[in-house]
């Protein structure tokens, strides 16, 4: 994920899915002090941020992590280097003696010991192969502590419960995989927050930024922005605007009409991007919480391959609204002083120019419209991009119990963004480093409880 941001969750998500808030406090700094800080604001996103506030979302809340309405700063996870810090980072404050970390490994899939006459399936084990493909076993010692914890994503960790044999039992007998335990609900659920971005030229190429100012609005409509990414080959590598379909390209079109011939007329409108792309900026608006949700299945077998994931963007009528409000929101941020002077010729932004640029910029595989810039609900659906927001698949209360335990079998757990049913924060990953921690925390506290006979 190219994000740069890294806010905690909402309060209100926290209550929701039923964490303890003193460890959640106590998680959040953990994992803010390794790979958090506070960003030198750049230019353009300085623009946005008295946009916003002219524009009306307000107020001006100044540098925070916390999530408040209205417009602020927020962390992030590059630091004074221009270097990305990740999750990776975490693992110097493991103990070495206990971690043992396979960088080019790829679990196959979990084995259970099935064995006629126990109450329940118990994972005793993974199946994985190693850089050369070929296959190994790596078995939990006796302890009856021991567990596997699967972290693959929202995207990964389904689709690694269903190669294992947990999902619904005709899906499964379809690909011929043994049943270890039907349930239906393993993949359903999916959801992406739906982002849109305006392509904003300007007089000259504005320094390189991604997301450091966010406008948090009462419509829960995100606006964000990025600029630069026109100086060099390797750095436009990593804008939402543009590049998002370099790796999310077939997110947004539905498995049965994705093809060879759609991925070459992607490959082909990249070659032919406007020169004015590569100087300006983008201002972009994501949907938090959407009502449109989808469902992933297995392609095929082949854990290399990635599932089929359907996540209906816009299918519900008040998330495409939504993306009417926040292109709307966008409009009045560039009628505002703060954006006067940066227009190449001191006229003003017409959105219908803006409108007809982004479409132009906005390389996605969705078969444009003939109205697409006359219609802001057309435009919304034609330019719909991820900013890989997934979620969904393993759902509390469905797939997994309170504690993140998979439900029907024992020694398993699954703790990632597959769990959430909606998407925290105005980005998640804060949330679900935190939530290692989190969880990490509550499991050694069940483990010592039990030691102590509490």
């Amino acid at each position: 994920m190219p994000a740069s941001t890294a806010e905690p969750a909402q309060d209100s998500f926290v209550q929701d899915v039923g964490w303890e808030e003193d460890l959640v406090n106590e998680s959040y700094p953990w994992v803010e002090d390794k790979v958090v800080q506070w960003p030198k604001i750049a230019p353009w996103q300085a623009a946005l941020r008295d946009g916003l506030v002219e524009a009306g979302v307000s107020p001006f809340n100044g540098y925070t992590y916390d999530h408040v309405s209205g417009t602020k700063v927020g962390g992030t996870i590059f630091d004074a280097n221009g270097h990305r810090h990740t999750a990776a980072d975490l693992l110097a404050a493991g103990d070495p003696n206990n971690l043992r970390v396979l960088l080019h490994a790829s679990v196959h899939k979990i084995v259970f010991n099935s064995q006629q006459g126990r109450l329940r399936p118990r994972a005793i084990g993974v199946q994985f192969a190693d850089e050369d493909g070929r296959l190994h076993q790596a078995l939990l010692n006796t302890n009856r502590d021991s567990e596997i914890i699967i972290s693959s994503g929202a995207i990964g960790s389904p689709q690694l419960l269903l190669l294992s044999g947990i999902g619904p039992k005709n899906d499964l007998k379809n690909h011929n995989i043994p049943v270890v335990l039907h349930n239906k609900y393993v993949g359903k659920g999916m959801a992406d927050n739906p982002m849109n971005s305006i392509f904003i030229p300007t007089k000259s190429p504005p320094r390189q930024s991604l997301i450091e100012t966010v406008g948090i609005t009462e419509a829960g409509v995100f606006i964000e922005a990025s600029s630069g990414f026109g100086q060099s080959e390797d750095s436009i590598k990593c804008h939402h605007g543009i590049m998002s379909a370099e790796i999310g390209q077939l997110s947004t079109v539905p498995p049965k009409q994705r093809s060879l011939e759609l991925a070459r007329e992607y490959a082909h409108n990249k070659l032919s991007l406007p020169k004015e792309v590569f100087q300006g900026g983008f201002i972009l608006e994501k949907i938090d919480g959407p009502l449109s949700t989808g469902h992933l299945v297995l392609a095929d077998t082949d854990v290399k391959n990635n599932p089929a994931v359907t996540f209906n963007y816009f299918s519900h009528p008040q998330d495409l609204s939504r993306c009417v409000y926040g292109i709307k929101t966008i409009e009045k941020i560039l009628k505002t002083n703060s954006f006067a002077h940066l227009t190449p010729d001191d006229a003003g932004y017409e959105m219908e120019r803006v409108l007809n640029m982004s479409v132009r910029a906005n390389v996605n595989l969705i078969p444009k419209h003939t109205n697409t810039t006359e219609s802001l609900e057309q435009f919304c659906k034609d330019t719909v991009i991820t900013i890989w927001h997934y979620h969904g698949g393993c759902h509390v209360g469905k797939v997994v119990d309170q504690q993140h335990r998979v439900l029907g079998v024992s020694g398993l757990r699954v703790v990632d963004g597959s769990t959430f049913s909606r998407s925290p924060g105005t980005n998640p990953q804060a949330t679900v480093m935190m939530m290692g921690r989190y969880f990490g925390v509550k499991i050694l506290r069940e483990r010592l409880g039990r030691a102590a006979g509490v």
